[in-house]
């Protein structure tokens, strides 16, 4: 059975003691609230995450993540932050190739397939997003554009490595616009991931395959999202902000 996943991504919001108390909160109603059936993944500013990991400690289905890592080991690199140091501050997930670094970034498929094997060298679990713009989309080309995301992101993994990957659907047009695709339109694209991944490896790894929805989920969108067969969680952004809005959508899964 495919793992359930909720992962909150915080983006650049949250000073140091508004994480840690946020985090304490969703961890504390997560205890108390939540089957445990589902992983809770709060993936916050590098500020926070040693003492989030910290945390986090004793609670087996709640984790931590960063939300981006540079593609180099280590080096003269002024400003960035390595997967090994994320690793070792207690962290397990990171996100890659979310659609705001593509976008105001220039991150590419080729830079992302180098990040994504330096995550997976230092034993993160990536979060892999894809997606299209809204331009793409009305010019009939999101399937082009989310195969191509995958040939050139992931699919030069061997198969035992890309069964670490937690792929994330981000319709573009959907993010911080309070736009949300349909539940069909979601379906669509998760179905189509799988079937990709499918014809790249087998369906066996597709099958088992976490694919999470990004784009404007929130706690009433959620359960109508997370009942489609294809669609095993969310990437959740201004919700996850939200203690009571992130818990209940973890709830869904209950």
């Amino acid at each position: 059975m495919r793992k359930k996943i909720v992962a909150g991504n915080w983006k650049m919001n949250l000073d140091y003691n508004e994480g840690l108390s946020l985090f304490s909160e969703i961890i504390n109603m997560f205890k108390d609230e939540a089957t445990g059936k589902q992983q809770a993944v709060i993936c916050s500013p590098f500020i926070h995450l040693h003492s989030l990991a910290q945390m986090a400690r004793g609670y087996n289905n709640v984790a931590v993540g960063a939300q981006n890592a540079h593609q180099a080991e280590s080096g003269a690199y002024t400003g960035e932050t390595s997967a090994k140091m994320i690793k070792s501050v207690g962290a397990a997930y990171v996100i890659l190739g979310h659609s705001e670094r593509r976008q105001y970034f220039g991150e590419s498929n080729e830079l992302l397939a180098k990040k994504t094997d330096t995550a997976l060298k230092n034993d993160l679990k990536p979060i892999f997003c894809i997606g299209e713009t809204l331009q793409e989309r009305e010019a009939n080309q999101h399937f082009d554009i989310i195969k191509s995301q995958l040939a050139e992101g992931v699919f030069h993994l061997a198969e035992t490595e890309f069964a670490k990957l937690v792929i994330a659907y981000e319709p573009v047009w959907a993010i911080g616009t309070g736009v949300t695709a349909s539940s069909e339109q979601a379906q669509e694209i998760h179905a189509f991931i799988r079937k990709e991944i499918a014809a790249k490896y087998n369906q066996q790894v597709a099958d088992s395959t976490t694919i999470l929805y990004g784009g404007s989920c929130n706690p009433k969108n959620a359960p109508e999202l997370f009942a489609q067969p294809d669609i095993d969680g969310g990437l959740i952004g201004g919700a996850s902000l939200k203690s009571r809005d992130f818990i209940d959508i973890v709830k869904v899964f209950n």
